[in-house]
C-alpha cells in the first residue's frame, strides 16, 4: 500500500482496539482450540466512525489487487455489514449465503439475483483455518458461480490462508496478524511479553495443510456409471446398477396399512423404480406372504426394498429391532434408514445382525427431514457426515437422507431426498413438497422419493412412468 493507506491502516488497527475489537487473554476458538488473542470484529456495527473507515480501506484494497468479479458475497454473519458497505460503494451487486436453506418459500442457500457463470469476491472478517470461506466457495460454486478472490480483514497466519489457496481461491488480507501486532506495539498498546506469547501461539498451532489432497468433484455432475468406482457400499453399487439398467431414479414410498394395496402398488409401479419404500410397523395385516410376495415382485421388476424404520437406539436394542421380533427386517429389507443419535453403534449393531446373511445390506443416513419445524440442526447434520464417511463401517453406509443441495458431497454415497410431488402443495401435517426438476437439479438428489403422489392417482402405472420420466430427465440434464 502506499504510504498514505498505510497510516490509515495504522489508525484502522488502533481504532479496532480502542472499541474493543480485539481481546488479550484466555479464549476458546470456534474448533475448541484456547488462544491469547480474540478478534471480535462484531461490534464495529455500532461504531460507524470504524464502519466508514475499514469500508474505504478495503474499497481501496480490492483496487490496488485489481480483481475482476460481478458480486460481492460476504461470509456470514460478521462480514454481511462489511460486504453490504462495499456493495454500495462499488455499486456491485451483492449475495447472501444462507447458513441453512429455509424451510419455506423458495428455500435457496444462496440469495441474489444471479446466473452461472457469474463471477463473486468474497468477504471475510478473520480467517484461522479458512474453513468458513470454503464453505461459502462450496455453496457458491454448487449455483454454478465463480469464485476466484476472497478478501480478509485480518489473516490469522495459521494456515488458513494456505487452505484457501489449495481450493484454488487467492486471499488477499488486509492485516497478517504480524502486522497488527507490530501496529499496536509501535503505538505502545501491547508489550514485547504479549507480542512473543501470540507469536509463539500462533506458530505453534498451525492448521495442516493436506498438500496431495484430491479437489472435490461435483458429485451432482457424475454420472451413475461413473460412480459406480467411488463407493464402498455393495447394496450401493446394485442401486446403482438398477438405476442405470432401468433408467430410473424413482423411490416409491407406499406407505399404507393394507398389504394387498402394497403388493398392487408394487406391482403396478415395480417397472419404473428403483427402490420401494415401506413402514412395515403401520400394516394392520403384516405376515409372511406379504414379505415373499413382495420380495417376487422385487425381484419380477428388478427394485430393491428398503425398510423405512428409522432406527435410533442403542446398538443391542437395534441389533434386536432389526434382526428379531415379528418383523425380522434383516431377512428381506436390502435397505433400512438409521437415525445416528447414537453414534457408531448403532451401525455395529444392525450389522451384527446379519451374522449369517448373505445377501448384501446397507443403510440410508438421516441427515435432514422433510417437515415443516423439525429439529434437526445444522451441527447434527454435520456430524451425521462425518459419521457416514470416518466409521470401521462406511460400507454399510449406502447414502444418505437430505433436503440440502452440498450435504453428500462424497461421490460414493448416494442421496436420497422425500417430498416429491408434481403438485407442490404442502398437506396438513407439515410435509413440504417440490416438483421432480427441482429435487433433482436444486437439491442435489440422485433418488427421489414419491408416495401419495403416486398411490392416489387414479392410475398407478401411468402415475409411476410420468415421475419416473420427470426424474429422469432432471437426471440427464443435471449430469450434461
Amino acid at each position: 500500500m502506499v504510504a498514505d493507506s498505510q497510516e490509515t491502516l495504522k489508525r484502522l488497527a488502533i481504532k479496532l482496539h480502542e472499541i474493543d475489537a480485539i481481546k488479550f487473554g484466555n479464549f476458546q476458538t470456534k474448533s475448541g482450540l484456547q488462544t491469547p488473542i480474540y478478534f471480535d470484529l462484531r461490534v464495529i456495527i455500532s461504531h460507524p466512525d470504524v464502519m466508514d473507515l475499514l469500508a474505504t480501506l478495503l474499497l481501496n484494497f480490492v483496487d490496488e489487487q485489481k480483481i475482476e468479479y460481478k458480486h460481492i458475497c460476504g461470509v456470514p454473519y460478521t462480514a454481511l455489514p462489511i460486504a453490504t458497505l462495499l456493495s454500495i460503494k462499488q455499486e456491485k451487486p451483492m449475495l447472501i449465503r444462507r447458513k441453512e436453506a429455509k424451510a419455506y418459500g423458495t428455500k435457496k442457500l444462496i440469495e441474489g439475483k444471479y446466473g452461472a457463470g457469474d463471477s463473486c469476491l468474497i468477504i471475510e472478517d478473520i480467517i484461522t483455518s479458512g474453513s468458513s470461506i470454503l464453505e461459502t466457495v462450496a455453496d457458491l460454486r454448487a449455483e454454478g458461480i465463480v469464485v476466484n478472490d476472497s478478501i480478509v480483514v485480518i489473516d490469522r497466519q495459521q494456515g488458513g490462508a494456505a487452505n484457501i489457496t489449495h481450493n484454488d481461491v487467492r486471499v488477499h488480507s488486509l492485516f497478517k496478524i504480524s502486522e497488527f501486532l507490530g501496529i499496536l506495539r509501535e503505538a505502545n498498546r501491547i508489550d514485547d511479553a504479549c507480542v512473543k506469547e501470540i507469536t509463539d501461539y500462533v506458530t505453534n498451532n498451525q492448521t495442516p495443510v493436506k498438500e496431495n489432497e484430491q479437489p472435490t468433484v461435483d458429485r451432482t455432475k457424475l454420472t451413475y456409471e461413473s460412480r459406480l468406482e467411488l463407493t464402498k457400499s455393495p447394496i450401493a453399487k446394485d442401486l446403482l446398477q438398477i438405476c442405470i439398467s432401468k433408467k430410473t431414479n424413482l423411490c416409491l414410498a407406499a406407505d399404507t396399512n393394507k398389504s394387498v394395496d402394497i403388493l398392487n402398488a408394487a406391482d403396478a409401479a415395480g417397472p419404473y423404480i428403483c427402490v420401494l419404500k415401506t413402514h412395515v410397523d403401520i400394516i394392520d395385516d403384516f405376515n409372511e406372504d406379504f414379505v415373499r410376495s413382495l420380495q417376487a415382485l422385487a425381484k419380477k421388476h428388478n427394485f430393491l426394498i428398503m425398510e423405512d424404520r428409522k432406527f435410533a437406539d442403542i446398538g443391542n436394542t437395534v441389533l434386536l429391532q432389526y434382526g428379531s421380533g415379528v418383523f425380522s427386517i434383516a431377512d428381506w429389507a436390502d435397505l433400512v434408514t438409521v437415525h445416528s443419535l447414537t453414534g457408531p453403534s448403532i451401525l455395529q449393531g444392525l450389522k451384527n445382525a446379519l451374522s449369517g446373511t448373505s445377501a448384501n445390506r446397507g443403510v440410508f443416513l438421516l441427515a435432514e427431514l422433510s417437515s415443516a419445524g423439525n429439529l434437526i440442526t445444522q451441527s447434527y447434520t454435520e456430524s451425521t457426515m462425518k459419521l457416514a464417511s470416518t466409521t470401521a463401517d462406511a460400507d454399510f453406509v449406502a447414502g444418505i437422507v437430505c433436503q440440502t443441495k452440498g450435504v453428500v458431497q462424497d461421490a460414493g454415497l448416494l442421496q436420497l431426498t422425500p417430498g416429491c410431488k408434481i403438485d407442490t402443495k404442502t398437506d396438513d401435517l407439515g410435509q413440504q413438497y417440490n416438483t421432480p426438476a427441482y429435487v433433482i437439479k436444486e437439491k442435489g438428489a440422485d433418488i427421489a422419493v414419491v408416495g401419495r403422489g403416486i398411490l392416489n392417482a387414479k392410475d398407478i402405472r401411468t402415475a409411476a412412468e410420468l415421475y419416473r420420466d420427470q426424474l429422469w430427465t432432471a437426471y440427464t440434464e443435471r449430469v450434461n
